[in-house]
């Protein structure tokens, strides 16, 4: 029953992302920012279905069932970085509209003129990507194992999952992704809503009883550092920094960004997306309800979904893990779309074939869709990194992209050197960090250590290197940068 409910929700959202692609030319434009003409609506849905993934469907309450305190990060972070999109995203979608841009990496083209340093860009935000498709993959696989009680592996799961993606994806692009997010958006609040409210009832006569029992049986577990031994009050307001400030440093954002019609939508949307963030909080009810109803899980990150299980009739888990696929697949299309126009637009254009036309980019793309499904799922298949750890391992990664962002946009001083210095030596000690496993260190997380040394870095070039003007004309929002042009390297 449960299987059968799932198949059939899946289906249903795979035609409307096939459906989507009608009385559209797929060509690169409406391929990747689907015409800028986008409403409030719909970047609302769209931007919705990246942010709440299968992170926030099985990751934070797995963390909240086998860490404890140190997942409260998650409903820290979200707010500030609403307001962050609030002053960035209106100029870069000015600036994105103004030069026809359709990437990240393009927009760094744009402003500093260093194909080089946008192929860095590129190349970061695709080897970031890969890592946050397989949390998507590994999600999805979790959600078919445990609904069809074991009869299916998560191998086939995942492989059949995202096969459908990159179909919907090759055809349809990033209209196909907004249509099936309307779909995936009401299952997943009707089921966050309702299992975060149901389970502590259920068990313990509501939310107060469940911390009241929890906080007696172990009270430790809601407090810092929780059941970690070093996650504690610095890691967290260091980590909750490092991801507002890098939230919208995902490439898949500009993407995102650039399809809406005006700016004002994109303000209007941070005003109204923190109403979705009521879902994270009860997500983690759920994890912190398992504890006690459901000792001894290997995996925390199958605590929400066993819960369901023992709790409700197949049906309703067949609704529930619905509602999760879609959420591992819809965010996981986007990640794919962006990834391979990153690769192809930015990475192999020019540097290899200069004169590749925009259909043969888009071919390409498409092409790309496929090898980085292949490559998330190889890695899904083969490491056991917990959702949580992933994520964080990937923000460690992106959000050494938001000095070259911030002060392109609003600085008239940065230079090329500047920016390309700050982002190697950050990502550089960020990732020497974590394989050292100094991942916190002296109690705050690397990514943050590798963020502070990229500011004094991209502040010490540039402060040695001279900017020159540029023929660039001034866009009519207040990015004074984009009429400027760095040295190069």
């Amino acid at each position: 029953m449960a299987l059968t409910i799932i198949t059939l929700i899946v289906a249903g959202g795979a035609l409307l992302g096939f459906l989507a692609r009608f009385h559209h030319k797929m060509d690169l434009e409406q391929w990747t920012v689907a015409g800028r003409g986008f409403g409030l609506i719909l970047v609302w849905l769209l931007m919705a279905g990246e942010i709440y993934t299968t992170f926030t469907f099985l990751g934070a309450s797995g963390w909240a069932y086998s860490k404890g305190g140190p997942v409260l990060y998650v409903i820290g972070y979200v707010p500030l970085a609403y307001i962050v999109s609030f002053y960035i995203l209106p100029p870069i979608w000015e600036v994105g509209r103004k030069f026809h841009l359709q990437t990240q990496a393009d927009f760094f083209e744009t402003r500093y003129g260093n194909k080089y340093l946008a192929g860095f860009v590129a190349l970061i935000g695709v080897v970031c990507l890969i890592p946050y498709v397989q949390i998507q993959l590994t999600g999805l696989g979790i959600i078919a194992e445990v609904a069809s009680f074991g009869a299916i592996h998560r191998t086939p799961a995942m492989v059949i999952g995202f096969t459908i993606v990159a179909a919907f994806v090759s055809v349809s692009g990033v209209r196909g992704v907004a249509w099936v997010a309307v779909v995936k958006d009401i299952l997943l609040l009707f089921a966050a809503v309702f299992i975060g409210l149901a389970v502590p009832r259920i068990y313990y006569g509501g939310v107060g009883g469940m911390f009241s029992a929890l906080a007696h049986a172990n009270p430790r577990h809601l407090v810092m550092p929780g059941e970690t031994a070093n996650l504690g009050h610095g890691w967290y307001i260091t980590t909750l920094i490092l991801m507002a400030l890098g939230f919208y440093m995902w490439p898949q954002w500009f993407g995102a960004a650039f399809t809406a019609k005006n700016g004002d939508t994109l303000r209007r949307n941070a005003i109204v997306m923190p109403l979705y963030a009521v879902t994270m909080p009860l997500v983690v009810f759920i994890g912190f309800a398992a504890v006690l109803v459901l000792p001894g899980l290997k995996n925390g990150d199958l605590s929400m979904l066993m819960m369901v299980r023992k709790t409700f009739p197949a049906w309703f888990l067949g609704l529930v893990g619905g509602a999760g696929a879609l959420t591992a697949m819809i965010p996981a299309a986007m990640q794919l779309l962006t990834g391979a126009t990153l690769y192809s637009k930015n990475l192999f254009k020019p540097m290899f074939a200069p004169h590749m036309t925009d259909q043969q980019v888009g071919s390409l793309a498409r092409i790309m869709v496929l090898v980085l499904t292949l490559g998330a799922l190889v890695l899904a298949v083969y490491t056991s990194v917990t959702l949580m750890g992933l994520l964080l391992m990937c923000f460690a990664g992106v959000t050494q992209l938001f000095p070259g962002v911030v002060l392109g946009l609003f600085s008239k001083r940065v230079t090329t050197a500047g920016v390309f210095s700050g982002m190697v030596a950050g990502i550089a000690l960020s990732v020497a960090l974590m394989v050292s496993g100094r991942d916190p260190y002296h109690g705050m997380a690397a990514g943050f250590i590798g963020f502070c040394l990229n500011v004094v870095v991209t502040g010490v070039v540039t402060a040695c290197t001279r900017v020159t003007v540029s023929g660039f004309e001034e866009v009519d929002v207040p990015v004074p940068a984009f009429s400027i042009q760095p040295t190069s390297m």
